[in-house]
């Protein structure tokens, strides 16, 4: 018992210390502007983003499903 609570607490601080330094940057990069190019790239990115894990997780899904997984590491 004493572990877990171990690891919910790094956990906890790595994700408060992320967001210290999300928000620092944020404020950091006051006035910066991003050209059309750099909106479509971002836009780009986040739908192969989705696009592979959406792919991804659907694979486990049917793997899972069709029974592949009982039969990895049997010989």
């Amino acid at each position: 018992m004493r572990a877990d609570r171990l690891v919910i607490l790094v956990l906890l601080s790595l994700l408060a210390a992320s967001a210290a330094v999300a928000v620092w940057l944020w404020r950091e990069l006051d006035g910066v502007t991003m050209s059309e190019e750099g909106w479509l790239a971002l836009a780009g990115g986040v739908v192969a983003t989705l696009a592979l894990g959406v792919g991804l997780m659907t694979l486990v899904y049917r793997s899972h499903k069709g029974g592949f997984d009982e039969r990895a590491g049997r010989d």
